[in-house]
């Protein structure tokens, strides 16, 4: 989906509330990608509860630098993710900060399905029969928009999977959280440097769903508050202040440098 499609769908909004710059609904099995600038915050809102909304984010100056999951949950001491924690390259810069989160816990390490699993579970359909109605998997959507930037299976890294939750039992087996996202909850992202951000709303690979759920997602870009949550000193406070100098150094040189 064009930038050019989106940019055409601007709102405004009361003075007192950051201006939308835009604001876009990506249906169930749809897939997106955008250079996200330095200093605005993307919202997802989940519309029917349920979703999921698997995302990476890559460098656009430098596609080599990209999300890195084990850094971003070892420097915060943490397994899962929500507010107040940061979301780090493997360059040991941060991507941007979870300024809001309404589900309290974000997915870090369960990843995306592949066609065969997808298969297995839900059965086959083809966009060429089925159109809009396919069962897309989340591997191979990832992969056509990575692909629109010259990118390829070798670089599609952990990803992150907003609204979704998975835990352990005491037996240390994966249990994921049915009904864990609610009709309305959002999660926003702060961007503090420029960044390539690829989704997908495919279903998390562990829905136990009989039915292929078909969860859209709607996207809104605004420019980010000066006065949006802080880092969470619980949260690595130390780690990630080192984090932000590391990005403060890199725009110092920057030639992109725009705020």
């Amino acid at each position: 989906m064009s930038n050019e499609k989106m940019m055409s769908d601007t709102t405004t909004t009361p003075s007192s509330a950051p201006e939308i710059l835009f604001t876009e609904t990506i249906p169930g099995a749809g897939h997106w990608s955008m250079k996200i600038p330095r200093g605005y915050t993307l919202t997802a809102t989940d519309i029917e509860g349920g979703a999921n909304l698997s995302v990476l984010f890559y460098n656009p100056e430098n596609l080599l630098e990209r999300y890195n999951a084990p850094d971003t949950l070892k420097c915060q001491h943490t397994f899962k993710l929500t507010t107040g924690h940061c979301l780090y390259s493997d360059m040991g810069r941060i991507f941007c900060r979870i300024v809001h989160d309404d589900t309290g816990w974000i997915d870090t390490v369960c990843g995306v399905a592949n066609k065969a699993k997808v298969t297995q579970k839900w059965g086959e359909r083809s966009y060429q029969t089925d159109r809009n109605q396919w069962k897309q998997n989340g591997y191979d959507a990832l992969l056509v928009e990575v692909a629109k930037y010259g990118l390829g299976k070798r670089d599609l890294a952990a990803n992150l999977n907003l609204f979704s939750q998975v835990r352990t039992d005491a037996a240390g087996s994966l249990i994921y959280e049915e009904n864990h996202s609610q009709p309305g909850d959002s999660i926003a992202l702060s961007f503090e440097m420029e960044t390539l951000v690829v989704l997908t709303t495919c279903p998390h690979p562990l829905n136990p769903a009989s039915e292929y759920p078909f969860k859209p997602v709607q996207l809104t870009l605004t420019q980010s508050s000066a006065t949006a949550t802080p880092v969470n000193p619980a949260h690595g406070k130390d780690e990630n202040q080192r984090g932000l100098e590391n990005n403060r150094r890199y725009h110092c040189t920057s030639p992109q440098e725009v705020f």
